[in-house]
């Protein structure tokens, strides 16, 4: 009869997920969510151990009473008391196929990511740097439907946290208003919106992100709404692919995060999936781009318009100006000066998980010169061309 228990789910769960994924000590970091107590579920069910499977699910619901897949695997268990299961689902009503479908993807999901942690010694490549003020880092990794937190230790990216997210329906990359897909790329949340303020659709609050952002308008990219929000009060978690575009927690998950998010400053990179980059790897990049910046910096200082120019992409624009237009400006801004003074403090970079090669780079930028002198938060977008980095966009943060 356990054998029949062996359906589709643990075939494919099994056979994506090594055997050690659920030995002692696979967690590296403290395990929040249903993951843990859901993976002894399945590693009692391979072992043939289905008493002691209930028992566990029973503790997985009293944790989670409105955890769906939890529900209907207790259903699969009673059911298989008394008749062989043929598949996994058997234990839900009819007509409830989609739904069955939708909750062995959040089961493949969830147990994919519980048994891959991110390690201390490996960092997203796109968190290349973080300014001081911002205490916490969001990446999201569509392919898995999952969010990780990570902090910044004195400069230093460091895994604290991860959580199961929905996203949208048909996918990511999203291009328009009402395709139902997540966008990709590096945001900022903008603002937080209270429960009080919203429908019970959005469960315990919602965090706008900013897209579309400058490189997303510059690409003809529109749409507005893509938040960080919960579900309703009567769901515990949604499929992996259930939100029309925005990136969905349970309301737990949501509440331990927004503890994190700081309004204007916490960016939220969200990846098709997460490359992974050593730490001396990371500084080496890191280092180079820091390197690019400070050349940008000294060459303005120069004075030497040619050599500032060079920074720029062939598609740089500025108030509707072209490449060509704006250096001539500057040239004449130039030698109308006896010196300049650049400070640039508190730089942030991240760097685009998606197919278009760029870096948002965030600054306090420090002017002085021999007749102006100004301060502001601005913000560039440095591309790779011709084998070099180049700024194609840079305005106030």
């Amino acid at each position: 009869m356990i054998k029949a228990l062996r359906s589709r789910l643990l075939i494919v769960v099994f056979a994506a997920c090594a055997a050690s994924a659920f030995a002692a000590g696979t967690a590296r970091y403290t395990d929040s969510g249903p993951e843990p107590l859901l993976a002894g579920v399945f590693e009692q069910i391979e072992a043939n151990k289905w008493e002691a499977a209930l028992r566990q699910t029973e503790d997985l619901l009293t944790a989670y009473p409105n955890f769906r897949l939890g529900n209907l695997i207790k259903g699969d268990l009673l059911l298989a008391r008394s008749k062989p299961l043929k598949t996994f689902g058997e234990g839900a009503s009819g007509g409830q196929q989609d739904k069955v479908a939708d909750l062995r993807e959040e089961a493949v999901a969830r147990l994919k990511a519980y048994k891959s942690k991110p390690t201390a010694d490996y960092v997203p490549r796109y968190l290349l740097q973080m300014e001081r003020d911002q205490k916490f880092a969001i990446v999201v990794d569509t392919q898995k439907a999952r969010l990780y937190v990570y902090q910044n230790d004195k400069g230093t990216p460091r895994f604290v946290a991860d959580y199961y997210i929905s996203h949208g329906k048909l996918g990511s990359e999203k291009l328009k208003e009402g395709d139902k897909k997540t966008p990709i790329g590096v945001y900022h949340v903008t603002s937080s919106l209270p429960r009080q303020k919203l429908t019970d659709f959005y469960g315990s609050g919602a965090f706008p992100i900013n897209y579309p952002n400058e490189w997303d308008k510059r690409h003809g990219r529109n749409g507005h709404g893509i938040w960080l929000h919960g579900t309703p009060s009567d769901t515990f978690s949604r499929p992996p692919k259930a939100s029309d575009g925005c990136v969905v927690l349970a309301n737990q998950d949501l509440d331990a995060l927004s503890k994190n998010l700081q309004i204007g400053l916490t960016p939220v990179i969200i990846s098709n999936s997460i490359e992974w980059l050593s730490l001396d790897d990371w500084q080496a990049e890191r280092q180079s781009l820091l390197s690019m910046i400070d050349e940008w910096r000294r060459d303005w200082e120069s004075r030497d318009t040619d050599r500032y120019a060079r920074h720029y992409s062939a598609k740089f624009q500025a108030d509707s100006q072209g490449l060509q237009a704006w250096i001539e400006q500057k040239r004449k801004v130039n030698a109308g000066k006896s010196w300049i003074k650049v400070a640039t403090g508190d730089i942030s970079m991240f760097r685009n998980p998606g197919k278009e090669e760029y870096v948002v780079v965030t600054f306090d930028q420090d002017y002085k010169s021999s007749n102006l002198s100004n301060q502001m938060k601005k913000r560039q977008y440095w591309i790779k061309e011709d084998g070099r980095w180049k700024i194609i966009y840079e305005g106030a943060a």
